[in-house]
């Protein structure tokens, strides 16, 4: 097994930078010893949003998440985390992703919540998040697998301003989702709702994935896979890439992409 340390990007896919520090912590609390990883944020010019709760705002990175994807892969990541539970246009991510693996919050909590549990509820914030992310899940082929969504009537920047009231919400949320909906592990769909997986899971007996987490471990895994396997993402077919002579034809990333925000977590 070769011990090369591993080099993963959490990207927040935001121009707001605010949250940058948060998720900083969080990973330096959980990643493994080796592995380092560059939080960073989409540049301040794609908007100041501090969310993706709405299409329009999610449309609105679309350009800048490619071209910080590229980028990523020519700075040498192994792994990039898309930090959102929409897993905003991570197909097309992966498409330009090069050598490097590109995870998705939403579907690594999946993978995981399936391996111990047959149905999972997702708790969301708004009622308004449920059609997009009802969509993602049924995409990726989990549909027969979803007990329920549970809306706690939060934005995405709520969940980090009142812990106990957040907490309050989100316990009653599960407890609808396992004794109403008979969810058998509950997935917090919200990058946001970080820091409270584990006082719901002891208090319902559950398994409750947080996405950071899971998407941050995911990530890890896959990056541990490429060193020592050569599993990295396949180029053919649905997955070609364009070429670099098309790239160049049409004038595509002439310049390296300038992230908002960088913090080094060794």
């Amino acid at each position: 097994m070769k011990t090369t340390a591993i080099k993963i990007m959490y990207l927040n896919p935001v121009g707001f930078d605010a949250y940058d520090s948060f998720f900083a912590t969080m990973i330096k609390e959980n990643k493994f010893p080796d592995t380092e990883v560059h939080v960073r944020s989409l540049n301040a010019s794609v908007g100041q949003m501090d969310n993706l709760e709405y299409r329009t705002f999610n449309a609105l990175i679309a350009s800048d998440l490619i071209k910080a994807t590229r980028q990523a892969a020519k700075e040498g990541f192994d792994a990039l985390i898309i930090g959102c539970f929409y897993d905003p246009y991570i197909l097309d991510a992966r498409e330009i992703s090069g050598d490097m693996v590109v995870i998705g919050p939403c579907q690594s909590s999946i993978e995981i919540a399936l391996k111990l549990s047959n149905k999972f509820s997702v708790i969301i914030g708004q009622k308004k998040w449920e059609h997009e992310m009802q969509a993602t899940i049924k995409d990726y082929g989990y549909k027969d697998h979803l007990a329920s969504f549970r809306a706690v009537g939060m934005t995405v920047p709520e969940f980090q301003k009142d812990h106990k009231v957040t907490e309050e919400k989100l316990m009653e949320a599960a407890r609808l989702a396992i004794e109403k909906d008979h969810a058998e592990s509950i997935i917090l769909g919200c990058t946001l709702e970080f820091g409270f997986f584990k006082k719901i899971q002891s208090k319902f007996g559950v398994p409750v994935i947080d996405p950071s987490l899971a998407a941050l471990k995911q990530a890890e895994q896959a990056a541990i896979l490429k060193l020592n396997y050569n599993w990295k993402p396949s180029r053919r077919w649905s997955k070609e890439a364009p070429s670099e002579d098309d790239i160049k034809r049409f004038g595509l990333f002439k310049e390296d992409y300038q992230f908002g925000n960088n913090i080094t977590v060794n």
